[in-house]
């Protein structure tokens, strides 16, 4: 187990590299001039200039490669173009409510989907289970940013219920956690239902309730604790993506959030702010990604005994060489 979770850990290493790497050379062939950004279009040739040499941007790609991961290996992202506070401090100044956002809505996707994926699949080809179809196909197909001006000219222009922009109260909050937990409930529900269709067919679901156990039991103490797996995967899946693709929703209800700060950043060519953010992001993925494959041991005995039955043959293994070794010499 240990072992397992130690290999994990060690991958984040060259994943998080490779994002840079990507991220940083992109960056580098993107067309536009930061010092432009920086000074207006009216900065003049020798200010830009200046501007270069302060910031190294005439330097070769590997030395501005380098530097940037040396900095990195000290816990330094850079100062953001734009404002000159460091990347750190305006990726953390945002971060919560991208956070607060992403936990809200694939809490409310959780609270949705599962219990409407499980009486879906219980009841197939039932009325239920054609609208909860019909609810999860809408979540998927319709765009974000449609929901959330749908939401908007209901409940706060011709309804007047809720504030449609800000987050200065649990009130603003409701339309944008609403907006992504409909999606996200969408998914989740596809998920259990197809995992709950394919683990009620097997043997020994029919085995139970032959036994004369309660259909409840039965379904949550069997079909829906072997049906977790793939529910887990696509809400780490959820998170990972909204933490990363939130900026439609943050941009509609004007969230001041980290995926609206990098957008932003990305048209005024601040290149320290965007490398930070990707990073942190990508971060946040393998480190959410490392958390479901964690969980994975623990709702399924099946993978945890399958480590430990090759830990065991490893160990089988070195014994015998030693053994050999022993005998040989």
């Amino acid at each position: 187990m240990l072992r397992y979770i130690s290999s994990r850990i060690l991958l984040i290493i060259p994943t998080l590299v490779g994002v840079i790497v990507i991220v940083f050379t992109l960056l580098y062939l993107t067309p536009g001039d930061p010092a432009l950004a920086i000074l207006g279009e009216n900065a003049t040739p020798e200010q830009v200039q200046a501007i270069h040499e302060q910031l190294g941007l005439d330097d070769p790609y590997l030395i501005r490669l380098g530097r940037y991961f040396v900095n990195l290996v000290r816990g330094d992202m850079g100062n953001s173009y734009k404002t000159g506070r460091p990347v750190m401090e305006e990726i953390l100044a945002r971060y919560p409510n991208t956070l607060k956002l992403t936990v809200l809505s694939v809490g409310l996707g959780v609270l949705i989907g599962v219990p409407a994926g499980v009486i879906s699949a219980v009841r197939q080809y039932s009325m239920l289970d054609t609208l909860c179809t019909i609810f999860s196909l809408f979540g998927v197909s319709a765009p974000s940013f449609w929901i959330a001006m749908l939401l908007v000219v209901i409940f706060s222009v011709n309804l007047r219920l809720l504030p449609a922009t800000g987050s200065y109260g649990p009130e603003y909050w409701i339309l944008p956690v609403f907006t992504l937990g409909l999606q996200a409930s969408a998914s989740i529900m596809r998920m259990t239902r197809s995992s709950m269709l394919e683990v009620i067919r097997q043997d020994y679901i029919r085995t139970s309730r032959a036994k004369g156990q309660s259909e409840l039991l039965t379904v949550m103490r069997h079909a829906f604790r072997n049906a977790l797996v793939p529910i887990v995967t696509v809400v780490g899946i959820q998170i990972s993506g909204f933490l990363a693709g939130a900026v439609l929703v943050e941009t509609v209800f004007a969230i001041p959030g980290l995926g609206k700060f990098i957008v932003d950043s990305v048209g005024f060519r601040d290149y320290p702010v965007v490398q930070g953010g990707v990073l942190w992001i990508g971060l946040n993925c393998v480190v959410v990604s490392l958390i479901v494959d964690i969980l994975y041991c623990f709702i399924d005995p099946r993978i945890r005994a399958m480590y430990s039955t090759a830990q065991r043959k490893r160990n089988g293994n070195s014994a015998r060489r030693e053994v050999q070794v022993r005998v040989n010499a």
